[in-house]
């Protein structure tokens, strides 16, 4: 196999399957008035589902990065695939808002974790070279899903009722980021189930869990991903309910999500560039 072209390969898949995985999740916005007007659940409630999602694949992230130190990511990501792809269908078969919220919050945001974390280590894993362009790759995949899952969302159900677009979207799932996951594999220098070599300079391979969670990159990383996550979640959630509420059709209230995710685009390939050039400058190899 040739690995300098392969690894190409491995920022396609952790890029496509980023983008379907969360254009799944964020499809619960779009249908967030279909939902509450046929079973008359509060928009809090349903909304909380993502917030469930959020703190399932926050929770879970650790969990399946440690089995995808042990077993690889291939076996872990297709899991979350199927998973996430049975979840969504289940999902749409809820006939409480409670059942809703734990199916759509913690099975969806728990598989969608599976994707994230072992997908950005192993592509990371793949690079010497031109890292931070290829994680950011793989990162874009959730710029494009508001682009492009959002509006077949929408699309699917200006014809079908909500729970019909989860059955398709769960299809959808199944048909794309199966065989995807299938293409994932541990990058080679761990292929043999080795460590990375101290020579290399990377991190020591005996660090334990505690200690890299007392780490200050970890700590930072954390509260990071936090506040990121904690200003922009409004905004996703609530952008097209809202629009709609003004009296802007679906579909053109679906673009104001789209153009959204377009403009994170450029920032997400920007900074990597950014990155590339400035990071070896600023930290020896043993903080990154």
């Amino acid at each position: 196999m040739d690995h300098s072209r392969y690894r190409w390969v491995i920022v396609a898949a952790g890029g496509t399957l980023g983008c379907v995985a969360i254009g799944a999740m964020f499809s619960l916005p779009v249908l967030l008035q279909s939902i509450t007007r046929d079973t008359g659940w509060s928009v809090a409630g349903v909304s909380s589902a993502m917030t469930v999602g959020f703190l399932a694949m926050a929770c879970c992230s650790m969990l399946w990065g440690n089995l995808s130190d042990r077993f690889g990511p291939l076996p872990v990501v297709l899991t979350g695939s199927t998973v996430l792809a049975g979840s969504i269908f289940l999902a749409s078969q809820a006939t409480s808002l409670l059942a809703f919220q734990f199916i759509f919050g913690v099975l969806v945001g728990g598989a969608i974790a599976a994707i994230f974390a072992p997908m950005m280590a192993c592509v990371t894993g793949w690079f010497d070279t031109h890292r931070s362009l290829a994680v950011s790759l793989v990162s874009a995949g959730m710029g494009i899903a508001p682009m492009t899952m959002a509006p077949l969302v929408a699309w699917l159900v200006a014809s079908h009722d909500w729970r019909t677009t989860l059955q398709i979207v769960a299809g959808i799932v199944a048909v794309i980021m199966i065989p995807v996951s299938l293409l994932v594999r541990r990058p080679p220098a761990l292929a043999g189930g080795s460590a990375v070599a101290a020579a290399d300079g990377g991190p020591p391979a005996d660090m334990s869990v505690g200690e890299a969670v007392r780490s200050p990159q970890f700590i930072i990383l954390l509260l990071t991903n936090f506040f990121c996550c904690a200003t922009h979640s409004g905004p996703i959630i609530h952008t097209v309910s809202y629009a709609v509420s003004c009296g802007i059709p679906l579909i053109a209230a679906v673009s104001i999500y789209s153009l959204e995710g377009f403009a994170g685009l450029f920032g997400r390939i920007g900074f990597a560039s950014s990155a590339t050039g400035w990071a070896p400058s600023a930290f020896s190899s043993r903080d990154c």
